[in-house]
């Protein structure tokens, strides 16, 4: 069967994808305009409670979309501060380097780009609450193959082809 996953299994629902990812945040009106700046989004839609706004879903041309919820109000008020909640793929390294200056020119808090040869690129980007976006070029990791990647405290990683688990 085209399509079937490894174990042969088939698709249970086609055609789907993630519509958006739901980030907590502190200070709603600075987090839309800091997503809306760096990843040329737009405001689509905003919640209130009681008249009081609490979120709001941004949207991009291409489909995804960014929902922020003031963290407050969030089950538990999470803090992602320094996780890496989502990743983007990006086309090319020289793509994440286009975001990575137009990071620089919003003054966000970013890594530099980094290129780990076999295993692609990367490039971290801090929002004002600390969540790390992520953004990939050139990864292995894509469905109907297995990578198993095993780091080491000093940054170091090595690739297997058997799973663990």
């Amino acid at each position: 069967m085209a399509g079937a996953w490894p174990d042969g299994m088939g698709v249970i629902v086609g055609g789907i994808r993630i519509r958006h990812v739901k980030i907590p945040v502190t200070d709603l009106a600075r987090s839309v305009g800091w997503y809306r700046d760096l990843l040329e989004l737009v405001l689509a839609a905003e919640f209130c409670e009681e008249g009081s706004l609490r979120g709001a879903q941004l949207m991009h041309p291409s489909g995804f979309g960014i929902a922020l919820r003031e963290r407050e109000y969030c089950s538990s008020t999470p803090d992602l501060t320094g996780f890496d909640v989502v990743a983007f793929e990006l086309d090319s390294v020289a793509e994440l380097e286009r975001v990575a200056a137009r990071a620089a020119e919003f003054d966000c808090v970013h890594s530099e780009v980094v290129d780990r040869g076999e295993y692609g690129a990367f490039l971290d980007v801090t929002d004002p609450d600390g969540t790390v976006l992520r953004f990939l070029a050139n990864n292995p990791l894509h469905a109907g193959r297995f990578v198993g990647v095993d780091a080491a405290d000093s940054g170091a990683f090595t690739l297997y082809d058997t799973p663990k688990l």
